[in-house]
């Protein structure tokens, strides 16, 4: 017996079962997301290759205009405090010409990998210090854990990729790397220049497609780690709907202040219909308040003597009718009007309580 809730403990402990959506946002709010960092680094260099083949004209003619005029002015200026407050803001402006898009596309990129994959997020809980990240047996053992041989396998395949990539461009090209030898410097440039480009956006393919696979990779190591125990759903379930002894008090609680305010309007009631004994409903009629009358109290054996009692202290008259009691219990809830059915038959009732009390 010992051995079989021992068993029992184990399975209930394991974490077999699918994180609830309760744990899935807990964990974003820690930062804890599926995330796949060669995914930036793939869209990054895409983007930034993409633009410098369509751009890269444009900031060609910027560097050779920056370069000729660094030496047709700069170099023959006077080295002054002045001159050179002046040679620094120019280059200055120049670099953000140049490189200032660059950075701009780098900056978007990335941003558009992020919340093409987490969506919106903005924490700072993993920025806080922990030192169990400086904890020396922990640090071997992720040095050592299967992760660890993920990201070498996943190294190897960079390398492999890449240099698969530019070596296909470099030899569907390699008529041009062998006539480079035979064209002058600017042609030449011009060559390398588009060879690079040609290398960069084929790299960033390849980088892109492992990205994909380290994505999946990382999605589902990250369900695995958030996996929870029949134990844990059964603790969070018990945390989002409170102790159930504290919970039971404060349904009591409920119920005790809604009785307190029932039997505060039981003295402005009109007439209490009495089973005699087991059934008591109070109503009243409020031609401003509603259409017909309508029930302010109703209770059943103990709650139902109490009703007539107060209604009794308060000289509110009392008609004895079981079946209509009963149906009105049954059928009638408190503040709201009665059912059409029972129309006449309250109407009667409320008839004989005027006359009693000279009201017509």
């Amino acid at each position: 017996m010992r051995r079989l809730q021992l068993d029992l403990q184990f399975f209930a402990g394991e974490k077999t079962e699918k994180a609830t959506p309760k744990k899935r946002q807990d964990s974003r709010k820690k930062g804890q997301v599926a995330k796949s960092q060669d995914v930036n680094t793939a869209i990054s260099l895409l983007a930034i290759f993409g633009f410098l083949f369509v751009g890269a004209a444009f900031m060609g003619k910027h560097i050779l205009g920056f370069f000729r005029h660094s030496l047709q002015n700069y170099m023959l200026m006077p080295v002054t405090e002045a001159n050179l407050k002046i040679i620094v803001l120019e280059t200055m402006q120049q670099l953000i010409y140049i490189l200032g898009p660059v950075m701009l596309v780098a900056l978007l990129a990335g941003l558009a990998a992020n919340y093409l994959q987490v969506g919106f997020l903005l924490t700072g809980e993993p920025l806080k210090p922990k030192l169990e990240k400086i904890d020396p047996i922990k640090g071997f053992k992720r040095i050592f854990a299967l992760r660890a041989l993920v990201e070498l396998l996943k190294s190897i395949l960079k390398i492999g990729f890449v240099g698969t990539a530019t070596f296909i461009v470099l030899w569907s090209n390699i008529e041009e790397v062998l006539k480079l030898s035979f064209k002058s410097v600017s042609d030449a440039l011009q060559t390398v220049g588009v060879l690079t480009l040609k290398m960069g956006l084929a790299a960033s393919m390849a980088l892109l497609f492992l990205a994909l696979l380290d994505y999946l990779y990382q999605k589902y190591d990250f369900e695995k780690n958030i996996r929870m125990s029949k134990q844990d759903i059964k603790d969070e379930y018990k945390n989002a709907e409170g102790d159930p002894l504290i919970k039971s008090q404060m349904k009591q609680r409920q119920r005790e202040m809604a009785m307190r305010r029932m039997m505060q309007e039981v003295p402005e009631a009109d007439v209490v219909i009495t089973n005699p004994t087991h059934y008591a409903i109070a109503l009243k009629y409020d031609e401003e308040k509603l259409d017909a009358p309508y029930v302010v109290a109703k209770g059943v054996d103990y709650l139902a003597q109490k009703i007539k009692y107060i209604a009794g202290e308060n000289e509110v008259t009392m008609v004895e009718n079981r079946p209509l009691a009963r149906a009105l219990y049954d059928q009638a809830e408190i503040g709201d009007p009665i059912p059409e059915e029972f129309f006449k038959a309250v109407a009667e009732v409320l008839a004989y309580v005027y006359r009693v009390k000279n009201k017509l």
